[in-house]
């Protein structure tokens, strides 16, 4: 394949020229870079680290979290209601109990994930010191990190913060686990106030809209803080601020095989700093295939919104969904977003506890139809699959209700996946420490290579 440039180097040479050129190269590319799919069943390959029946290849052992959504029985995947458990304790238990007993569940999260056992009153009231001590930026770490080069990109600016709080560590390569220690409360405590302030800085510099920068309150817990900093008024109503709590309980964690958990421990395992260990799972849970999933939720929801003209109309609703499988809707991928999970078979525990406790706020904040045009989403989808010969079993996600919640908090969209990276920053250091103390190995899996040995030509006789 002849694919000679045809642009001269030099002053001459524009951006169209270059443009045109990645497009030659890129052509080249395809013709040699092609990989036959029929070498995966030929080679012994866990393509995207999953063995045949779905489930993820063993790759290490965990104290930290278990998540359980099926049974092996004679060799064959039997589905059973999910289960999330943090250090041995249910989720349930611990969201249930932070409800029952009126208070904020998030940090006493953080510290069992970081410790191992849940905080008495006292060490509970230590961690909450240690995050009013960290929750504040270092001196003109906003001027110099996020405002000289403002972004839309909020993950990235997310990412970039991290990166930039090594700048004002003395100490940033220590791997002991009590600079481990200080460095994990820090940037959980610091990354709530990085995320809010880069949302302002965008909203000047690029919807030229007003900024505004509150203070945390050492009084507020990180939820209260979250929404006291988001908002103009600063005001924010008990129920808005204990359900965004639940989600970032939720959010904290879920296992170590979870993309962004794996890509942090797979840096970790180098023996890097903490900073670009957290950087390389935010920038994995920058995807759409992991944590920017609860944005495509919403946007599907605006399809169907669009197509449907009775939300309460099952065949309407129905017929669409059978759309968006056969890629005639919504954007033409073939997914029903927010249904369906890796692990998760009957049911996703977060995806439940989250209905549960949205349903009120969703009546009194004038979101009920939305709310239940996502129950009917759950209800059918299973349904359309069996349908179309796909009886495996499908439930909802926790992606399917997280969007709503935000959306009924005043989350603006671009902050949805953001604000779930500030609440997994916990299970990512808590992952990150235990991949240091224990797990002992650089994380270094093979591939198998298939190229075809070609010589080398000398350049004037190619």
């Amino acid at each position: 394949m002849n694919t000679e440039m045809i642009h001269s180097s030099g002053e001459g040479y524009t951006a169209q020229d270059a443009a045109q050129d990645i497009q030659t190269i890129c052509n080249e590319f395809r013709e040699y870079n092609t990989i036959d799919t029929d070498l995966y069943n030929i080679y012994p390959v866990a393509r995207g680290l999953r063995n045949a029946d779905g489930t993820g290849v063993v790759a290490g052992l965990t104290q930290i979290c278990n998540v359980h959504g099926y049974v092996m029985d004679e060799g064959e995947k039997s589905p059973v209601e999910g289960a999330l458990s943090y250090r041995g304790v249910d989720i349930n238990d611990l969201v249930n109990g932070c409800i029952q007993e009126n208070r904020y569940g998030y940090e006493e999260t953080a510290w069992l994930l970081l410790v191992g056992k849940l905080p008495t009153k006292q060490q509970l009231e230590t961690m909450r010191n240690l995050m009013t001590l960290y929750e504040e930026l270092p001196d003109s770490f906003a001027e110099d990190v996020l405002m000289k080069t403002p972004s839309r990109q909020l993950m990235v600016q997310l990412a970039r913060g991290v990166l930039g709080l090594c700048f004002y560590d003395d100490n940033p390569d220590d791997l002991s686990v009590e600079n481990q220690m200080r460095q994990s409360m820090q940037v959980i405590s610091r990354l709530p106030n990085i995320m809010v302030t880069a949302y302002q800085i965008k909203r000047r510099f690029w919807d030229k809209e007003s900024m505004y920068f509150h203070q945390p309150l050492p009084e507020y817990s990180i939820a209260q803080n979250i929404l006291r900093m988001l908002r103009a008024d600063t005001q924010f109503t008990e129920e808005e601020a204990r359900l965004l709590d639940i989600c970032m309980t939720l959010h904290a964690e879920h296992g170590g095989g979870n993309n962004s958990t794996f890509a942090t421990r797979v840096l970790s395992s180098s023996g890097t700093d903490l900073y670009c260990s957290l950087a390389a799972g935010i920038g994995s849970l920058k995807g759409p295939r992991h944590g920017g999933a609860n944005k495509k939720v919403r946007e599907m929801v605006g399809y169907i919104k669009e197509g449907v003209s009775r939300w309460d109309n099952d065949g309407e609703i129905k017929d669409f969904l059978y759309k968006l499988m056969k890629k005639e809707a919504g954007d033409r991928s073939g997914l029903i977003y927010g249904m369906g999970h890796a692990v998760y078979t009957k049911s996703d525990p977060r995806a439940v506890i989250l209905k549960r406790n949205a349903r009120k706020l969703a009546m009194d904040k004038g979101f009920y139809d939305d709310f239940a045009l996502l129950e009917s989403i759950e209800r059918l989808t299973p349904e359309v699959f069996a349908s179309q010969g796909n009886h495996k079993v499908i439930c909802a996600n926790v992606d399917l209700y997280s969007g709503l919640v935000y959306e009924m908090l005043g989350i603006p969209d671009e902050l949805h996946t953001p604000l779930f990276a500030v609440a997994r920053s916990a299970g990512w250091c808590a992952h990150r420490i235990e991949e240091i103390t224990c797990g002992g190995r650089l994380i270094r899996p093979a591939y198998k290579a298939v190229l075809h040995k070609q010589p080398y030509t000398p350049l004037d006789q190619r």
